[in-house]
């Protein structure tokens, strides 16, 4: 979500400028080196949001209105050379019976298996579309999901896979003071004809995202913080009927997005990763800074790390996991590296802040950066050597990482 005009009021955590580290940490690697551009693919005539890549392609959405040019296409891109190549585009139908156009592709994925696109649309008339990805440069329009609980539009959707079933867990934008935001979620065994199993209200005024993973269901429930569910695992939950495990209101709140990092050189699972996503001013200047929760006891979650980047703010993440290096689009700031083997919540008293949090930037945690000029970064995909970053008013960029990957 682009959030240009949310609550002022955001308590902003010291950025220290000693950067050591202790027995305890894991030595900064480098300082933060400018990660090389291979390639750009333009897009001119929409603005660009999320982005998935599988295999040869990349698939980015759209957003808003630019020069009265709707935000309803998504673009397929050949990715095997140094610059993206456009091959096709889809332009996503309005949902009959209603009549309001579709003005916004925000959110893009491929499944697990590769076989399926899933396309969220907003504003109202909000829908799931679903693309067969038989031939993954041309996908085909299998079904388009549409339901009174999904207007006035799908901000986000996460396919997952949950005890073998493939699901879909759309975050459902509010309305005023009538319509609350709430998780929607299907079941997708049949693709052509996805069935609702739950409509939960949830989130203050925002549910932005989930992450799902282990039978463990993440949500960013903004002002109302992290929540973790359990759907099918130990507790007793499913997809359809979501356990409450435990919540954490991190610093700032305005929480948006999450990713609970598996490191496998330890097999730790402790750290969760949660974005905040402050107010904006459109393609100069963000707000809002990368949280640190400790889940080692799940039912009782607590921040212990922080990453601030000055005037820019976070909006979406990848991690390579095999490397430990968290990847985030900064908006205003371009692209992120940060470091994140270890525990982030042990640092020296110099980078460590007065209310008890480590700050990463000052730990020297921050290890690469680019597209920091002239560019503002929706949303990153590492794969390999390479990340990509959607630009939204540029299009989609190729970088080397292959020098921040052990």
């Amino acid at each position: 979500m682009l959030d240009i005009s949310r609550r002022t009021c955001r308590l902003l955590a010291l950025v220290a400028v000693a950067a050591c580290h202790d027995g305890n940490d894991p030595a900064p690697r480098d300082h933060s080196a400018s990660i090389p551009v291979l390639g750009k693919g333009a897009v001119d005539e929409r603005y660009t949001s999320e982005l998935n890549v599988r295999g040869s392609y990349a698939y980015t959405g759209s957003w808003g209105n630019r020069n009265g040019i709707r935000g309803n296409a998504v673009k397929i891109w050949d990715i095997t050379g140094k610059a993206p190549v456009l091959v096709d585009s889809l332009i996503v139908p309005t949902f009959a019976p209603t009549t309001a156009p579709v003005s916004t592709t925000g959110d893009v994925q491929v499944s697990d298996d590769g076989t399926l696109l899933g396309v969220a649309t907003e504003r109202f008339g909000g829908s799931l579309a679903l693309y067969s990805l038989a031939n993954p440069a041309h996908p085909v329009l299998l079904s388009q999901f549409h339901s009174i609980d999904t207007d006035p539009g799908v901000h986000t959707a996460e396919l997952a896979r949950v005890n073998g079933t493939l699901y879909a867990f759309l975050d459902i934008d509010p309305n005023g003071a009538t319509v609350p935001a709430k998780l929607v979620v299907l079941d997708l065994s049949d693709p052509a004809q996805p069935t609702q199993i739950l409509a939960r209200v949830m989130g203050d005024p925002f549910v932005h995202d989930v992450f799902v993973r282990d039978s463990l269901l993440f949500t960013a429930l903004w002002d109302d913080g992290l929540s973790i569910w359990d759907i099918g695992g130990s507790r007793g939950g499913t997809p359809a009927n979501p356990v409450f495990i435990s919540n954490i209101a991190t610093v700032g709140g305005e929480v948006h997005n999450v990713w609970w990092f598996h490191d496998p050189t330890t097999g730790g699972k402790q750290f969760v990763f949660v974005g905040q996503e402050g107010p904006a001013t459109l393609f100069a200047a963000a707000s809002g800074d990368i949280h640190v929760v400790d889940i080692s006891t799940i039912t009782a979650p607590r921040e212990v790390a922080m990453y601030s980047l000055p005037n820019a703010g976070t909006h979406n993440f990848s991690v390579d996991e095999s490397s430990g290096v968290l990847y985030a689009a900064y908006y205003n700031g371009g692209v992120r590296a940060l470091d994140i083997r270890g525990d982030p919540g042990s640092c020296t008293t110099a980078a460590r802040l007065s209310d008890g949090r480590c700050d990463l930037r000052a730990a020297g945690r921050e290890i690469g950066h680019a597209l920091d000029q002239g560019n503002f970064i929706w949303g990153v995909q590492w794969v390999g050597d390479r990340l990509y970053a959607s630009d939204m008013p540029h299009g989609l960029w190729t970088l080397d990482v292959s020098s921040l990957r052990r």
